[in-house]
């Protein structure tokens, strides 16, 4: 652990510093833990902020950076937080603090502390309470046993799980992200605490909720997470749509277990996603639509006779879950309408049959999903987890038949850029109207057209939309 400092210049120069001043510098928290979680491979510093705890004041902070530091910033000051950057390193110190929680909120009272112990109790857990001085002697601080439980694989808590929690609710959903981010597996006490104090969640402001959320979705491995997060109880809180897919199944077994598929779902997803080189990854609107896309279901259940079961417009109900839960946890609202749009289309496919589609239903599926149709693509192969594996085989070739004609038609139609013949100059001049609301209909009128014949040559469309006109008098 020590030799981690020295691999960074600035760090032994801001630990020179403050020691020529008389004050204490520690390098602390997710900093110290991600190093050494890297340093199977050799001693590093982790990409991001590095995190200095100090006996420093904040003003006391400012004045030794003062001169060395290219920039900082202070817009944490008020929690004895100060940033800085150094020669491309960017770091934050921050006072030793020994803050008192109202338990009514996540914001603490804050108070300066005088220990580094203390200082280290108030994390949220052992792995992120460890600390490595910044002095020569390069003192490595582990009071809570950080490192045996980050060998160990372990989470816990530096005192009781439910005061931590009881402190911050936030700590919960960061529990759940560590499943995901760090491979940890929570104590009994810790998972006890998560179930029990579920219900604080509701202390958390949806935009937290949804940046831990988002974080936990990104990593590499999100189910293990995920799993927590619903038989905790998390979720009924702040997701309930997703504890909802656990929908007891029928005596006949006619449908399959709708939370675990959707797991499924997701792991395949994100192996897609991964091996796509032209595909940004992580994606999270891909793994929020792997996710959701059934959350409609719960709604459309019905029981047909002969022991059968249905979920028609299970996509209709689900698309108008998404959209309103996403926007209940703050998400943009690109990522609420992309995430709906992908919920709503994840079933056309299945329209196509053995692929017996005309041009006409292609076009209008390559123009319905847009700019989303690589995840889509990714998303409907990743909905077919039957165990049949004929089945399997079949649904896989079907689809690969439906690409090739998406190919097909692209190369020969520009399907991407699908527009009316006729622009909306062309159609005011034919049908002699000004702009209005009638040029925008004759112009659907026009699109819905390509759509269904492809492409005309201009005096087909005009004879067309002079019918029309004239139809429509």
């Amino acid at each position: 652990m020590r030799a981690l400092v020295d691999v960074s210049p600035v760090l032994v120069e801001l630990g020179e510093r403050f020691a020529a001043a008389g004050f204490e510098a520690h390098l602390v928290g997710g900093s110290v833990r991600d190093a050494l979680l890297a340093a199977g491979t050799g001693a590093s510093l982790p990409d991001g902020d590095l995190d200095v705890t100090t006996d420093a004041r904040p003003e006391q902070v400012l004045g030794l950076l003062r001169g060395w530091a290219g920039s900082t910033w202070n817009q944490g000051i008020a929690f004895g937080t100060v940033g800085a950057e150094v020669r491309g390193t960017r770091l934050e110190i921050t006072t030793f603090r020994a803050d008192r929680y109202d338990r009514e909120s996540r914001n603490p009272e804050v108070a300066w502390g005088t220990s580094l112990t203390d200082d280290l109790a108030r994390r949220d857990f052992t792995v992120n309470a460890m600390a490595v001085s910044l002095g020569p002697d390069r003192t490595v601080t582990d009071p809570f046993g950080g490192l045996g439980d980050l060998l160990a694989r372990r989470l816990r808590t530096p005192g009781r799980a439910s005061d931590s929690f009881a402190d911050d609710p936030l700590r919960m959903l960061r529990a759940v992200r560590f499943v995901a981010q760090l491979g940890l597996t929570p104590v009994d006490e810790v998972v006890g605490a998560l179930t029990d104090m579920s219900g604080q969640l509701s202390r958390i402001t949806p935009e937290r909720v949804q940046a831990e959320l988002s974080k936990t979705l990104l990593q590499d491995a999100p189910r293990a997470a995920l799993e927590l997060f619903v038989s905790s109880g998390l979720a009924d809180v702040v997701l309930p749509e997703l504890p909802a897919l656990r929908m007891e199944i029928d005596e006949h077994h006619q449908h399959k277990d709708v939370y675990s598929h959707s797991l499924t779902v997701l792991d395949r997803a994100i192996a897609l996603e991964r091996a796509d080189p032209d595909a940004a990854s992580p994606d999270l609107v891909l793994r929020l639509a792997a996710l959701l896309h059934d959350i409609g279901k719960p709604a459309t259940r019905r029981h047909e006779p002969r022991g059968r079961v249905s979920f028609h417009h299970h996509e209709v109900v689900g698309a108008k879950l998404v959209r309103k839960r996403l926007t209940a946890l703050r998400y943009p609202k690109e990522v609420v309408e992309q995430v709906a749009r992908l919920t709503f289309l994840h079933l056309r496919f299945h329209g196509y049959g053995r692929g017996e589609w005309t041009d006409s239903a292609v076009r209008r599926y390559v123009t319905d999903a847009g700019d989303l149709l690589p995840r889509l693509h990714k998303l409907v192969r990743s909905d077919c987890t039957t165990r049949n594996r004929r089945r399997a085989a079949a649904l896989s070739a079907t689809y690969d038949s439906l690409e090739h004609r998406i190919a097909e038609l692209s190369a020969a139609e520009d399907l991407a850029r699908v527009r009316p013949d006729l622009d909306g100059n062309a159609i005011m001049e034919i049908l002699g109207i000004g702009p209005g609301r009638e040029v925008g209909e004759a112009w659907r009128f026009l699109k819905d057209l390509r759509l269904e014949r492809g492409p005309l040559d201009p005096d087909e469309a005009e004879a067309e939309l002079r019918a029309w006109w004239a139809a429509r008098a």
